[in-house]
């Protein structure tokens, strides 16, 4: 199975929610959390990655805020997809720990960036809803960084693009026992729909060096 070379060129629409837990709930990962207060932020998101994408498919992740050499970074904890192709990318490119999985939607998958409601299921995982309330003006540039581990180092990579934002209601339901159960039976701080989104997803060709894997070689 083939994929594109990083970076991705992404376009699509998605649904997120962001998530207080106390530390000691915190998912593991490699680099410490921040905390405030004792707790951290996690956000959940699905994503629907559709035409003018490199690849075409559906997403649903966990992440949570860490601190990484000095820096504010995201860490991909949980993330399921349905594409072989973006499963194989993912892993290979960045470390990212992308499982199979089955998604439903509430009609069809081609109008969730478009309705004002939406929602989707990810069978034994979790399923949730989402209704626009206000939305926000304009187009909205973002950046951030993932950090992962690969080949037993951690891997930084860029995230950039500009979307449509509006602030939603979302109610999540996490399947007893599943991977996310920790969020069960919570209330998100804030949830966000992301409408006809573009994103570049990894480094440009070229720009990479030894020192983008923590420890650099040697140390």
């Amino acid at each position: 199975m083939t994929y594109p070379p990083e970076p991705w060129h992404l376009r699509g629409s998605m649904h997120l929610s962001l998530w207080q837990l106390p530390a000691a709930e915190l998912p593991a990962a490699p680099v410490d959390p921040v905390l405030i207060g004792g707790r951290g932020l996690v956000g959940t998101t699905w994503v629907d990655y559709g035409p003018g994408s490199v690849l075409e498919y559906h997403e649903l992740l966990s992440a949570v805020l860490v601190r990484h050499d000095g820096r504010l970074r995201v860490h991909i904890t949980d993330i399921w997809v349905d594409s072989a192709a973006s499963l194989r990318g993912g892993r290979e490119l960045w470390g990212i720990p992308k499982e199979s999985a089955r998604f439903r939607f509430r009609g069809s998958a081609g109008d969730v960036g478009s309705s004002r409601a939406a929602g989707f299921a990810a069978d034994g995982i979790a399923s949730a809803g989402f209704t626009r309330n206000a939305a926000l003006p304009g187009r909205i540039p973002f950046g951030y960084e993932i950090v992962q581990e690969l080949a037993g180092r951690l891997l930084p990579s860029p995230v950039r693009g500009t979307t449509s934002a509006d602030w939603c209601a979302a109610a999540w339901r996490f399947e007893p026992g599943g991977p996310l159960a920790r969020l069960a039976g919570r209330e998100p701080v804030a949830s966000l729909a992301l409408r006809d989104f573009r994103m570049d997803f990894g480094a440009a060709a070229g720009t990479r060096r030894d020192g983008d894997h923590w420890p650099p070689p040697g140390r």
